[in-house]
């Protein structure tokens, strides 16, 4: 089990790096790794040259993931895993304290399905 907020980091960037080419990384610091998708969108009334995916920023008791396509598409996502339901703190934000096996499994099926989801709507190449 992970509880070192420097490898549940890493490993919340490798699960998104898995992605890479069909997410942009737009930002990959110590304090801030963010993807967004690579097809020019609107995203409300703006047009982004991409949609924005997913967001890991370390805090000092927990890694935040902010995870957008549970806010943008919540009926495609589907309920979440129990464990997931439980670090969703608001709409899209995930306080991440520890991962054991089974919340590094649900965690990348969720990432998987948002990426399909993503591009079954034109946000995200093929």
């Amino acid at each position: 089990m992970l509880k070192d907020i420097n490898e549940i980091r890493e490993l919340l960037v490798s699960i998104l790096r898995e992605y890479e080419g069909t997410l942009k990384i737009t930002s990959d610091t110590p304090d801030k790794f963010e993807v967004t998708g690579t097809i020019p969108t609107m995203q409300g009334k703006k047009k982004v040259p991409g949609m924005y995916f997913a967001t890991v920023i370390p805090k000092a008791k927990d890694v935040r993931l902010y995870f957008f396509p549970v806010y943008t598409h919540k009926d495609e996502i589907g309920a979440l895993p129990e464990d997931l339901q439980k670090a969703l703190k608001g709409k899209s934000c995930f306080h991440i304290k520890k991962v054991d096996d089974a919340f590094e499994v649900n965690l990348k099926a969720m990432v998987q399905k948002a990426v399909e989801v993503y591009r079954g709507d034109g946000l995200l190449e093929g």
